[in-house]
This record gives C-alpha cells, sequence and structure tokens, in this order.
C-alpha cells in the first residue's frame, strides 16, 4: 500500500528513515565493558555454560558461569548506554545543515549525520566487546533473566556449596520476581530457621535496577508518618529516578535490533518508505512501552497506572504541606500537563496562588512546569502521533501504555475503539478495587457495645475500611499502669520468637509474656496473683466487647493472647526507614504484588478475628496503621493510648503494619479469636487449671455464651480449609507469633 503523498507522510517516511537507519546500524555493533583479563563474553554463551555445569552437579563451576553470566549482562547495558550519550554528538555539524538545504542534498545530509554516529557506536563498542558479544541474544535467554531464573539455579548451587547467605540473598532475588513460586517461598522459610543465615541475607540484589520503587516506597513511609518535608524531597527523587529508568530504556529500544516489517507479520507494505516506516515505528513503540516496563513492579504482571503523574499528585501535595508552594505550584502545573482539565488540580492551583498571594497572571509566567516534565510530555505526544499514523495508514499494531493521552492525538477513524478499549480499562480497574472490598470472614461492623464507658472513636468510614474498629475507654488509668508493671517484671525477650530479640527489625528489642506463664510466676510468688488475673480478665474484656460489636457466629474463641513491648534501642535510630513491624495480614500471606494472601503455613491460617489492646502512649513512633492489600497505600492510621482497643477481621481486607518506634517503650496486649474450637488456645485453659487447682476458679459465663449456648444466630463461615488442614492445629499450642 502506497502513502499518500502528502506533508505529513512524507514527514513520517524521513523522520522513519532516519530513526531506522539509525537503529539499524547502531544495533550492529552489540556492546559489552571491557573486563580485566580481556573482553567480556557474551552472557548468553555463559548462561548455557553454568546451566549445563549445573546439570552435572559442578556446583564450583556452575556459580562462576552463572555469576558471570548475570554481570556480563549489567556490563553490557551500561557499555550500550556510555557509547550512546559519547556519540550523541557525533555528526552535529552535519545536522546543522539539514534546515538550510533542501531537496535530495537534504537526504545525503541525513544519511551521512546516520552514519558518523553509528560509526562512532561500532567503534565505542567493538574496542571493548568479544565478537560473541556483538551477536543479538535469543529471546529465549532474554526471558530466562528476565524472570530471573539465573537466581533459580544459584540458590540451589549455593545451598549445595553450604554458602547459606548467598543460597538466600539468591533465593530472595528470584522470589521479589516470582512471588507465587510456592517452593522458593518455603525455601526462604526454610532458610530463615537455619543456624548462620541473619536476615540481611534476605536482600534483593537486582534492586539497583528497581531503585525508583525503592524510593517511591520510601516517599510512601515519609507521607504515612507526616514529615512531609522529607516526604517532598523523597517524591523528587522518585521522580528523578523514574525519567532516568525510562530515558535508560529507551537508549536501549535504539540499541538493540528491531525486528524487519515481513517478520511481525504486517502485510501490504511495500516500498522502501513505508518499509523503512514501519522499522521505524518498531523502534518508537518500543520507547513507549518503556512506560509500561518501569511503572511495573518486580512480580507484578501488570503496570501501575499513570504512574509518573500519580507520583507529581503527591510530590505537589507534600510540598504545599511542608510549606514549599512554588514547588507545589510547579509540580501541579507539571502535573497539568497529563491532565489539562481536571478539576482537583485546577482548584488546588487555585488554591495555591490564593494562598501565596500577588497577581495570578504574573505567577502563571514564573511558575513554569518543570521542563524535564515538558520535555517528557511533548515527546511522549508527537512519537504517539506517528505511531497512530502507522496505526491507521501501516495497519500497525500499537499499545498505548497511557490513560492520559488525549484524544485528539488519535485519528478519528481510530477513536471509537480507542474509546472502547479506555472504556474497558477503567472498568477493570473499578471491578478490582470493588473485589478488594469484599470481606467474607462473617463478621459485620455495627453491633451494641455492652460496657459502660467505652466508646466508638473510630469505625469502618474513619478507618477507611470494612470489620474495623477503634473503642476508647477500655481499660482505667491503674489497670494500664498495672499492667505495665507486669510487663516490666516478667517479660522475655524474643518471647514466640525463639529467643530472638529484634525479630520484625535491629533497631528495637522485643519482649512478650503469655498468660500462662504470667499465672506460672505468680503460682511461684514471682508476681502478684491479682496483676496475672488481670491479664486474663482483659482478654474476657476485649472478647465480650468485639463479639458483641462485630456480631460474631456464636464460636469465638481465644486463639492466642500476648502481652507485647517493643522498645527502641538507644543510639540507633537514626536515618531509620524501617518499621516496627512490616505490613501482613494475620491469617495469610499477603503478595502484594498481586494481591492474593495465601491460606497456608507459616501464617496462622485459623485466626479469624485480631485485637491489640494499648497501655500506654508516652513513647515516640508505633502507630497501627491499615493499608491497600498493595502493603504501600496507607488508608488509616491508629495512636496508641492508654485503654484503646483496635479490632479487625483477620483476613486480607486488613493488611497492617507498625510504624518504627523510635524512642521509649510500646506495650499492649495482643489477641487473636477463632470460630474453631480445635484452634483454641490450650494454655490459657492450663492457666485456668492452675487457678482452679488454688481454689481460684476462673468464671466462663460469657464462654459458655459464646460457644452457643446462647441464641446468637450463626454468621458465613470465612474459611476453606480440608480437615487434614485443620488437624494439623490439633493440641496443645505452646507459643505464636506477635502479628500486630
Amino acid at each position: 500500500m502506497a502513502l499518500h503523498l502528502n506533508r505529513f507522510a512524507v514527514y513520517v517516511a524521513l523522520h522513519s528513515i532516519i530513526l531506522s537507519l539509525s537503529a539499524i546500524i547502531f544495533t550492529a555493533a552489540g556492546s559489552s565493558l571491557t573486563s580485566s583479563v580481556g573482553p567480556l563474553q557474551s552472557y548468553d554463551l555463559l548462561y548455557y555454560s553454568g546451566v549445563r555445569a549445573y546439570f552435572k552437579q559442578e556446583w564450583d563451576k556452575a556459580a562462576e558461569l552463572l555469576e558471570k553470566s548475570i554481570t556480563s549482562k549489567e556490563a553490557m547495558q551500561r557499555l550500550r548506554k556510555q557509547c550512546h550519550a559519547d556519540c550523541v554528538s557525533a555528526g552535529t555539524d552535519i545536522l546543522a545543515k539539514l534546515d538550510s538545504e533542501g531537496g535530495r542534498v537534504w537526504d545525503l545530509w541525513a544519511l551521512d549525520w546516520v552514519q558518523q554516529r553509528a560509526e562512532c557506536v561500532r567503534f565505542c563498542v567493538k574496542r571493548s566487546a568479544s565478537p560473541a558479544s556483538l551477536v543479538p541474544i535469543s529471546m529465549d535467554i532474554e526471558y530466562e533473566f528476565s524472570t530471573r531464573n539465573p537466581y533459580n539455579f544459584l540458590q540451589v548451587i549455593y545451598y549445595k556449596l553450604d554458602k547459606l547467605q548467598k543460597a538466600a540473598a539468591a533465593a530472595h532475588t528470584f522470589f521479589v520476581v516470582n512471588p507465587s513460586h510456592l517452593e522458593m517461598r518455603n525455601n526462604i522459610e526454610k532458610y530463615r530457621r537455619m543456624q548462620g543465615v541473619t536476615e540481611e541475607a534476605f536482600q534483593d540484589r537486582e534492586l539497583h535496577n528497581e531503585m525508583h520503587w525503592a524510593l517511591y516506597d520510601s516517599a510512601l513511609l515519609s507521607e504515612a508518618s507526616s514529615d512531609w518535608p522529607l516526604a517532598a524531597r523523597k517524591w523528587q527523587k522518585s521522580v528523578n529516578e523514574t525519567l532516568r529508568q525510562t530515558e535508560d530504556c529507551r537508549v536501549l529500544c535504539q540499541m538493540s535490533p528491531q525486528v524487519l516489517p515481513e517478520d511481525r507479520g504486517v502485510g501490504g507494505v511495500d516500498g522502501a518508505f513505508e518499509k523503512a516506516a514501519v522499522l521505524s515505528l518498531s523502534l518508537l513503540s518500543c520507547q513507549q512501552s518503556c512506560v509500561t516496563q518501569v511503572s511495573t513492579r518486580p512480580g507484578r504482571i501488570s503496570a501501575q497506572e499513570d504512574f509518573l503523574s500519580t507520583q507529581l499528585e503527591h510530590q505537589h501535595i507534600a510540598q504545599f504541606k511542608a510549606g514549599d508552594l512554588d514547588g507545589a505550584i510547579q509540580t501541579l502545573r507539571s502535573l497539568l500537563l497529563f491532565y489539562p482539565s481536571d478539576a482537583d488540580s485546577l482548584s488546588n492551583l487555585q488554591l495555591y496562588y490564593e494562598t501565596l498571594g500577588g497577581d495570578t497572571e504574573s505567577q502563571n509566567k514564573d511558575k513554569q512546569p518543570a521542563q524535564e516534565i515538558v520535555n517528557y510530555v511533548s515527546r511522549s505526544l508527537q512519537e504517539k502521533k506517528l505511531l497512530y499514523f502507522g496505526k491507521e495508514n501501516l495497519a500497525f499494531d500499537f499499545i498505548d501504555p497511557d490513560l492520559w493521552t488525549p484524544e485528539d492525538v488519535v485519528p478519528e477513524s481510530l477513536r471509537e475503539s480507542w474509546r472502547a478499549e479506555k472504556e474497558k480499562l477503567n472498568k477493570k480497574v473499578k471491578e478490582e478495587v470493588k473485589a478488594e472490598e469484599m470481606d467474607d470472614s462473617g463478621f459485620y461492623a455495627g453491633g451494641p457495645v455492652p460496657r459502660v464507658g467505652v466508646t466508638i472513636a473510630m469505625d469502618d468510614t474513619a478507618l477507611n475500611g470494612i470489620n474495623r474498629v477503634v473503642l476508647d475507654g477500655v481499660m482505667t488509668d491503674k489497670e494500664c499502669d498495672t499492667i505495665l508493671q507486669l510487663a516490666t517484671a516478667a517479660v522475655t525477650a524474643g518471647d514466640g520468637y525463639r529467643g530472638r530479640r529484634s525479630p520484625h527489625t535491629p533497631h528495637e528489642k522485643f519482649e512478650g509474656l503469655t498468660v500462662l506463664k504470667a499465672a506460672r510466676l505468680a503460682q511461684d510468688g514471682m508476681v502478684n496473683q491479682s496483676d496475672a488475673r488481670l491479664l486474663h480478665e482483659l482478654g474476657e474484656r476485649v472478647r465480650t466487647l468485639l463479639h458483641s460489636y462485630f456480631r460474631s457466629p456464636p464460636g469465638l474463641y481465644f486463639s492466642f493472647t500476648h502481652l507485647v513491648c517493643r522498645t527502641a534501642i538507644t543510639g540507633d535510630q537514626e536515618g531509620r526507614l524501617d518499621l516496627s513491624h512490616p505490613v501482613h495480614v494475620d491469617n495469610c500471606l499477603l503478595e502484594p504484588e498481586t494481591g492474593h494472601c495465601w491460606k497456608e503455613p507459616p501464617a496462622f491460617t485459623h485466626r479469624d478475628l485480631s485485637a491489640i489492646l494499648y497501655l500506654n502512649d508516652n513513647f515516640d513512633g508505633g502507630d497501627l496503621f491499615f493499608t491497600n492489600r498493595d502493603a504501600k497505600t496507607v488508608k488509616a492510621r491508629v495512636r496508641p493510648g492508654c485503654g484503646r482497643l483496635v479490632g479487625f477481621s483477620s483476613g486480607p481486607v486488613n493488611p497492617h503494619g507498625v510504624m518504627a518506634v523510635t524512642a521509649g517503650r510500646r506495650c499492649a496486649l495482643a489477641l487473636w479469636f477463632t470460630k474453631e474450637k480445635l484452634h483454641r488456645d490450650m494454655e490459657r485453659e492450663e492457666a485456668e487449671a492452675l487457678w482452679a487447682a488454688d481454689g481460684q476458679s476462673v468464671t466462663n459465663t460469657m464462654q459458655e455464651k459464646v460457644e452457643g449456648k446462647g441464641n446468637t444466630p450463626s454468621g458465613r463461615s470465612g474459611r476453606s480449609q480440608t480437615p487434614n488442614e485443620r488437624s494439623r492445629g490439633r493440641g496443645r499450642v505452646t507459643g505464636g507469633k506477635d502479628e500486630l
């Protein structure tokens, strides 16, 4: 099919020839880095050799070759980017003549410019690359590296070599991109229990390639802590790193082979201009797809929509709250480049101008969008116009990665299908949000609070979730002091975590005490009987309140009760970015990348209802917070205080974590409840038996009522375990992790 010879068509063809010839000649060179022992080998050859050594059980050789394949691939990518940067200026003297010449001479100048840049790149890479590395890498090998399969082999190899720290690191690095790999998840849990394996081993070795996500998450944490100046700075770093990663990806597109039209299944393309145009469109499509690549978390299938504009939205809000109005206006004007008619953004811009004062028209001139964002949007729109032109006239298959693309960029003939696709995507997003909000636990918040003096401080609406509540006045100040004294006298470091003093973070000391241990200490005269019994009674008080408020099913049993304290380690708090307790779900293994929550060990799958009864507030940090299933987006925060009770269903609708305790000691009574009698807390019953043997029986009228001897209607069960799964929980419970 011949192109119509209008001005735009000719422009597309000439633009395409320049880009496609540039890409073709650039790609012919390949790339590598010079090592201390000569040119690096091709990483596909190293990988194949390493896998062969693996199956021969030549563990040392396999480890060496696979590690070299990883470093060689990274070195080649670095050199590709470096050679591209070094050769940008090549032929610029000829390029300057393009605007002053016309006709055939223009074409010759263009070809000369392309040739000089290509020669520069060829010389740059050939001086450091082995001949084998100049051959294009197969799609199969690229897939192996994109799924981090070399680390899958390395995990086994290092285990065989008894290098457990390296094995754990390889396992974790592979698991980041393959979070549904159940065998690797189990292996990681085994490594955590192995002697000599420290928490520092579980690091992502590929993190340097995903640094924008690390910055993104760090900015969210600062935002959750309401540290707005720090959050604003981190959002700026996140935006800068996202732009840098996008540029690196685009350079690699230019330095990689582009598939010819006939190999892409594009029919009806004849003539040099048309084929050159389609080849160039393939390059532009690759560069546009960098948006999707950069905005897709490792291990996640789909990209985060509007990733860059979302960061800008967070940034301008953080800047405004930090008092940086000039910065907020500039960032918001940058955001408006993506969505120029967004009502909320325009309203915020007016607010910022009014807060700043002065003449709005002059401020508009002074506070221009960031130039890098202007360049990003302008270039993207130009590329989209060319790609949609190719889609309309050359049957080129292009999938737009952006939701912000303005309608006038899309040709009239394609707009109807474009609108349908956009509506389909929006509908999918809404359905995913709706599915996330479902809770089949069998609990229904909103019941009465059967205790005088206890008030509802926050409900589902205030906590932005389902089956969540905050009750105040559950304990008196005197009772809080009593239990705090008990904690000081009786808690044990690392209780519930095999004596690990800092199971969640090295910056805090963790201590715990169970009801049974308190009863035994009281029996031995180590603590007051009344204090131990108060600890027990508080659990009954919490169950009574939550059983009523959540309108629980007839059977609601204690699963575990744990008095826990977290103490900030003095002199080890500066620059902390971690949490006191990472985001998790109490009865399943949360997979933030997909939103799935796996009902399998080591999660406590039998837990149905969770509660925290706080004892004090004289510490820094330590707030409880709820997130979306992405484990990043904070939905609500709760500040601890004496007598404050937080209750929520234990399933995937309630991911939660604890902010870092940076000073002082945070103590609370953590409780979990189950609807299955066979999973009840046998330690608690043993404590009750001790008191009964001393003639101090514990009245369990509430237990009788909860076990179904009343007339409470039954509710739906949120559990789906098989009989075999349930049988694993039989017998006495001797300990349980604190998960709050």
